[in-house]
């Protein structure tokens, strides 16, 4: 009968679940940092449109008026490779952050883990006859390589 007083399977249980609720909130942090490049692109996009309006709106000839489209793809170009670059760096930013959290969640959590499991060992007897089959436990043998599937005839030979 379970021990009323043992708290190893609610233990587990919580390391589980903060373990989840960690990965769940690195995928939010990394959804946020994404969300925010984007409006950050949106928002310039917007901005140099405006920008291109009001260039427009001034021009008072008709010969600086003809440069403005090639001032503009100069511009563009210029804005997209910036573009690339920050992306780029967030990306980057972004994955080490996600890979550094989610390392020490996996290792918040394994260690919670192995200390409820001990708790558990230590509290239940059986703990010790079950380290003792796996002390006794013999190592795999070696591994052997699968017989070759003989190829089929094709129905034409």
């Amino acid at each position: 009968m379970p021990d009323p007083d043992d708290d190893s399977p609610l233990a587990l249980y919580k390391a589980h679940l903060k373990f989840h609720t960690s990965v769940n909130r690195l995928y939010q942090e990394g959804a946020r940092r994404w969300l925010g490049f984007c409006h950050q692109l949106v928002a310039d996009g917007i901005a140099e449109s405006d920008a291109e309006v009001e260039a427009l709106l001034h021009t008072e000839n008709w010969q600086k008026l003809s440069t403005l489209p090639a001032e503009a793809f100069w511009r563009q170009v210029q804005q997209r490779f910036d573009d690339a670059r920050a992306a780029a760096r967030i990306a980057i930013t972004a994955q080490t952050a996600f890979a550094a959290g989610l390392q020490d969640a996996a290792q918040a959590w394994q260690r919670e883990t192995v200390d409820a499991l001990g708790r558990l060992a230590a509290a239940h007897p059986l703990g010790t006859a079950w380290r003792g089959l796996i002390e006794r436990r013999e190592p795999p043998g070696p591994v052997r390589a699968a017989a070759p599937v003989p190829a089929r005839a094709t129905q034409g030979e």
